[in-house]
């Protein structure tokens, strides 16, 4: 692969997507051998049996453990706003920015309970992307910036990487994304996002109709999808996310946004968000039609819909937990417990 300072085009994030790293068989196949002669009945720890597999593979280790968890937050400015989609104006997206770096933020507070190694990125909040109903989001350039600079934000030392957003307009790029890729409505995939309902709810589903009537029809791939209809915020996640593949680190997406960040990995090429959970089920309506297209069920569904990452800091407690008791745990023989005969 070329360095991520040579990367400089949409092609060379194309040709990167054409041969991504698959899982570690190795260890894979020491999960599925150690996991039957745990003490419990088979199949008794749920989705937890199926995490742990999960983390050796994608860890390329076993036993998987969970010792430098780390999220990074990704913020965008979207020229949208000025056609009236959001409850909030622009300027709160830098406000939450510096609210974060000052530890206020609910993301703050659940990093701390769970010692999850916290990174905030602003992405030219005073430079807009331009209203997608007049044209497109990003140039090339931009985007790919955007993509790289994800990419570079995750290292190899991290085990698990928590990916989240902040950006005053990103659930209209989010739905417009979801629309773009998968088809049905704008109504299908638009949501109250910051708190919108009634006839600004109507709007914002028209403005992503629009846009996606502008867009779609002539976008070369859907990671032209992600350049015409997507944010700064939304390209860096999804860079992150390809980030966190090349380095063997597995992913939990946050909700709505994250998660439609990712969706054009997985619409370019099948398979390319394997190395992924996603951590929550958003209240947003879109997310949970996006995970029946994705095939990702959530691991939890608390009715959250705040973004910064927070489902997904909440769920590293999850993984823990099936870490813990993969590695844990002892077998029926070192118990001296009778297994089944």
């Amino acid at each position: 692969m070329k360095p991520i300072a040579d990367i400089t085009t949409l092609d060379d994030l194309r040709r990167i997507l054409a041969d991504l790293p698959g899982p570690d068989a190795d260890a894979a196949g020491r999960a599925s051998g150690r996991e039957p002669r745990l003490t419990k009945p088979p199949g008794s720890l749920g989705r937890l049996e199926a995490l742990s597999a999960w983390l050796c593979a994608w860890q390329g280790r076993h036993p998987p453990r969970i010792e430098r968890p780390a999220a990074r937050v990704f913020a965008g400015s979207h020229g949208v706003v000025a056609r009236g989609v959001s409850a909030y104006p622009a300027e709160v997206t830098a406000q939450m920015v510096a609210n974060f770096e000052a530890g206020g933020a609910a993301i703050n507070q659940l990093c701390r309970a769970f010692g999850i190694q916290l990174e905030v990125y602003p992405l030219d909040l005073d430079r807009p992307t331009r209203d997608f109903t007049d044209a497109a989001a990003m140039t090339e350039t931009e985007c790919v910036e955007a993509f790289v600079r994800g990419m570079g934000t995750v290292r190899g030392d991290q085990d698990l990487l928590c990916l989240g957003e902040m950006g005053i307009g990103n659930t209209t790029a989010a739905a417009a994304v979801c629309h773009g890729l998968h088809g049905g409505t704008a109504a299908d995939w638009t949501g109250p996002g910051t708190g919108v309902a009634g006839d600004t709810l109507t709007h914002k589903a028209a403005v992503v109709a629009e846009a996606v009537g502008l867009h779609a029809r002539v976008a070369a791939d859907p990671l032209d999808v992600l350049r015409r209809l997507g944010g700064r915020e939304l390209a860096a996640i999804a860079g992150a996310v390809v980030g966190a593949r090349l380095n063997r680190v597995p992913v939990l997406l946050d909700g709505y946004v994250c998660t439609a960040a990712a969706a054009p990995l997985e619409a370019f090429v099948a398979g390319a968000l394997d190395h992924c959970q996603v951590a929550h089920v958003s209240a947003e309506p879109g997310h949970r039609r996006l995970l029946d297209r994705l095939g990702k069920p959530p691991l939890l569904d608390l009715n959250m819909r705040l973004g910064e990452a927070s489902g997904a800091a909440l769920a590293v407690a999850v993984v823990k937990a099936a870490a813990a008791c993969h590695a844990g745990m002892a077998t029926f023989d070192e118990a001296g417990v009778s297994n089944k005969d």
